[in-house]
């Protein structure tokens, strides 16, 4: 059995970083609260904007324009959302499982990493870092998707890459966060096709979505005109829904963690009022002996 005196020192770390847990916790509680509001509100219009882009694209019939058909290269380009920081339990490598674990060979994804620890992560696995835009996690602003958006249609367009996909961390409430991977361009055109119906309002829609789309202007100019827009947008959703996922889980983290903290305390107290009690029996234990031995 450990001494007293390692079982209160152990006690005493243990209760310094239960006080740092808190604080942890508490800071995430906060900053959750605000990047929870953000994402709320602009997820609906993040979730129209895909569904709007992928059922006009499907209902353009054939139009031979690169961002609606796989580029030359077989290079695929990964933006991969994840944190600076760590203490954030499974957060950071679900992202990493959810990119090593995809279908995409290893040899031809091209990583553009948003947060330190997946680049780190990855850049270990063997993974080809071809840009770092760790800081824009810190506080994202749609400037910066369209930054990003604009590097990476440039490189499309070169035929650099032949695919976009984005790795992020969809925030649906406080406790439940989804690791997601969605394929940006080309543009799915399968996506968005609705159900034929039979009767009532869903066969009016079914209809409705066989019909053609009219541009105007000319399609490719449109086309050319929405699609940066679109990628800018899912991307700049991604971020803002990946700090909240990400708060989230590092309040659930410290929370587990704290709660932890507090259970070993009470173990260590027993151990210690166990240890004590043995101390003192020893000793009594003592001077019993030495009194009979001078009595006799």
């Amino acid at each position: 059995m450990a001494s007293m005196r390692d079982i209160k020192r152990r006690k005493t770390s243990i209760q310094s970083t239960q006080q740092i847990t808190k604080a942890m916790k508490l800071v995430s509680t906060v900053k959750l609260q605000r990047a929870k509001g953000r994402a709320e509100r602009s997820k609906a219009y993040f979730n129209c904007m895909y569904e709007t882009i992928t059922g006009m694209i499907s209902r353009t019939g054939h139009i031979d324009h690169p961002y609606l058909v796989s580029g030359s290269s077989d290079k695929k380009a990964v933006i991969v959302i994840t944190s600076n920081r760590g203490l954030a339990g499974g957060y950071n490598s679900n992202i990493v499982k959810l990119v090593t674990g995809s279908e995409l060979k290893k040899e031809d994804v091209l990583i553009y990493a948003i947060g330190k620890k997946g680049r780190d992560v990855l850049k270990r696995r063997g993974y080809n870092i071809k840009a770092d835009y760790s800081e824009v996690i810190n506080e994202p602003l749609y400037k910066d998707a369209m930054e990003i958006t604009d590097e990476l249609l440039e490189a499309f367009s070169n035929k650099e890459i032949g695919e976009i996909w984005l790795a992020y961390t969809g925030f649906k409430n406080t406790v439940s966060h989804i690791p997601t991977l969605l394929k940006l361009l080309p543009v799915d055109s399968s996506v968005g096709k609705a159900e034929e119906g039979t009767d009532g309002q869903h066969a009016e829609d079914t209809a409705a979505s066989k019909t053609l789309m009219n541009y105007e202007p000319e399609e490719t100019e449109a086309l050319e005109l929405i699609i940066p827009k679109y990628v800018a947008s899912l991307i700049y959703g991604a971020l803002i829904e990946a700090v909240a996922s990400e708060n989230g889980a590092r309040m659930q983290a410290m929370d587990s963690a704290t709660s932890n903290a507090e259970e070993m305390i009470g173990t260590l107290e027993l151990q210690y009022n166990r240890a004590r009690q043995g101390h003192i029996t020893q000793e009594l234990t003592e001077i019993i002996g030495g009194a009979e031995a001078l009595s006799s």
